[in-house]
């Protein structure tokens, strides 16, 4: 999208009645024309799309679409790059983010877990319900190695290249305060590591193996580094690798300060397939769990 464009999101969201027309289904939708400088006979045309979806749990969602277009520029539509997250879903990640807050005090959350177990989607909800920055461990290492893939860094510099960057990352956003931090599914398995992570507090996502062989099956395993080798389809290959991956790092994010299990709150909502617990059900879960070993640190301080 043109950067003019996506500036021109930046108008105030109250508008005049005049150039606004409703639309059936409850989407608006309004066009301003820009001036000065580089803006001439430049007209932006944004439409919100507001609509309701039902999550598997009944719950109603607000779901937020803005197509934006102009005489320049085709209609793009921007996306949040937070999951979906219903109305109740964010009163209670409210409501425990608050709770949680100011046993904290500052202090970092690691997230980790294998592949696939959602830890950037989480991650990012935590850090904006807390107020925290966000940061992925995969990301920064990327951009430290000049921008390319971590699939890349594997195949050209080999894994203990990747291992020895991911330690000096984490390194260094240990010495940080107020961040939310998705670790590589791997980072548990250096002490050193640990070493860093401990300075701040530490979750671990558990979700069962099938359902991560489902999710990476889907979008397919060319992207992890890890699980290619084995043969067979490609949920047989990321399930295959996947076990043999938790029976060596297992015992090493059991160290984490909180675990988060999908199956137990599975079995507390009464939903069958753990792949439908949404992420931001999951956030407050993770908010629970840290709550719980919080109050249990203080008691032991005492």
């Amino acid at each position: 999208m043109d950067a003019k464009v996506a500036q021109s999101l930046h108008w105030s969201t109250w508008r005049s009645s005049d150039n606004i027309v409703r639309r059936h289904g409850g989407s608006l939708h309004f066009s301003q024309r820009q001036s000065g400088s580089g803006w001439k006979n430049f007209q932006t045309i944004v439409s919100y799309d507001l609509g309701c979806r039902k999550g598997w749990n009944g719950q109603k969602s607000v779901v937020l679409k803005v197509s934006c277009s102009s005489q320049k520029t085709q209609a793009s539509v921007l996306q949040s790059e937070s999951a979906l997250i219903s109305v109740d879903e964010a009163a209670l990640l409210k409501n425990k983010a608050e709770d949680v807050g100011s046993l904290l005090e500052g202090r970092c959350i690691y997230l980790v877990g294998m592949m696939g177990s959602g830890k950037t989607t989480v991650g990012r909800i935590l850090s904006e319900s807390l107020n925290y920055s966000f940061f992925d461990c995969d990301t920064l290492i990327e951009q430290t190695v000049g921008g390319i893939t971590v699939a890349e860094i594997f195949k050209l510099y080999g894994e203990s290249f990747f291992r020895n960057n991911e330690t000096e990352v984490l390194q260094k956003v240990s010495s940080m305060q107020r961040l939310v931090v998705s670790t590589g599914g791997g980072a548990v398995v250096r002490p050193i590591n640990w070493k860093y992570m401990h300075k701040g507090l530490s979750v671990w996502l558990d979700v069962p193996l099938e359902a991560l062989a489902r999710r990476i099956a889907e979008v397919g395993t060319d992207s992890r580094p890890l699980l290619s080798g084995e043969s067979g389809d490609a949920y047989t290959q990321a399930f295959k690798r996947l076990t043999t991956l938790l029976e060596e790092r297992g015992e090493a994010y059991a160290n984490a300060n909180a675990r988060v299990s999908l199956e137990d709150m599975a079995v507390k909502y009464g939903c069958e397939d753990v792949c439908k617990l949404t992420p931001a059900t999951i956030a407050v879960e993770a908010l629970v769990q840290l709550e719980n070993y919080l109050k249990k640190e203080g008691t032991r301080l005492k």
